[in-house]
């Protein structure tokens, strides 16, 4: 069985995270979703709010792809909870040349630790590579549309926690 993390924060889960998540599900039997903790980063939502609002979204499976999705907290290193969840590969999104740099250094640590893991690099959709977490918190907070960038139960989400 193939079995991939993809790990990340998702305060909140953005359409651009969708799209990987959606991607990624084509190469692997089972995706495992990891949502860190990550208390460094100051969440806007709590870790079990950014699971309800993965969970709340569901990807098309169809008979051609059924990869089975799991959704599980993280916390600790990255490369432990790979192992003790028998995956062989980490994915991560890429939006940019400057994200390239800072995961091109995390691959190279991971790969350091466990020579058995492999890191998978999928490039953002077109329609995707510009939008961040940060950057839809940012417009909510000053009263944008984020409509485009976030499904609508996110959206909901953020506007109960900007009012």
């Amino acid at each position: 069985m193939r079995r991939g993390v993809y790990p990340g924060t998702f305060d909140p889960v953005t359409c651009g995270h969708f799209d990987i998540i959606d991607r990624a599900s084509l190469l692997v039997d089972e995706l495992i979703i990891a949502v860190a903790e990550n208390p460094g980063k100051a969440p806007l939502f709590s870790l079990a709010e950014r699971i309800e609002m993965l969970e709340n979204h569901s990807i098309p499976r169809s008979h051609s792809n059924p990869c089975k999705i799991i959704f599980k907290p993280l916390d600790g290193l990255l490369i432990d909870f790979v192992k003790r969840n028998h995956a062989q590969f980490i994915i991560r999104g890429l939006r940019a040349v400057s994200d390239f740099e800072y995961e091109f250094q995390m691959a190279s640590m991971n790969r350091r630790l466990s020579s058995e893991i492999e890191t998978v690099f999928l490039m953002s959709s077109e329609g995707h590579h510009f939008v961040s977490s940060r950057f839809i918190k940012e417009v909510a907070r000053l009263g944008g549309n984020i409509d485009q960038f976030v499904t609508p139960f996110v959206s909901s989400k953020i506007s109960k926690k900007y009012k």
